[in-house]
């Protein structure tokens, strides 16, 4: 979708939201199950929206809220 976000950004900004270590998520993990609420998720879509991904969606995200899934639909990279 993008490729001005790096697997590293995405990490980030995921744990940013979730206030913790990027290092501790793992890629197949839950991250609502890890904290992060459809509130969240909207902050990350209009921050990557406007980084580059403007086709990017809450139901993108929503639907599989995984890192190693989010990753890949972002940059076309593994998390």
């Amino acid at each position: 979708m993008n490729q001005i976000l790096s697997p590293e950004r995405v990490r980030a900004d995921v744990a940013e939201l979730l206030d913790c270590d990027p290092a501790g998520i793992a890629p197949e993990e839950n991250l609502v199950d890890l904290g992060l609420d459809s509130v969240r998720i909207m902050v990350l879509v209009d921050r990557w929206r406007t980084a580059g991904a403007a086709a990017l969606e809450f139901a993108d995200l929503a639907e599989q809220p995984e890192l190693g899934h989010w990753t890949e639909l972002l940059t076309g990279g593994a998390a």
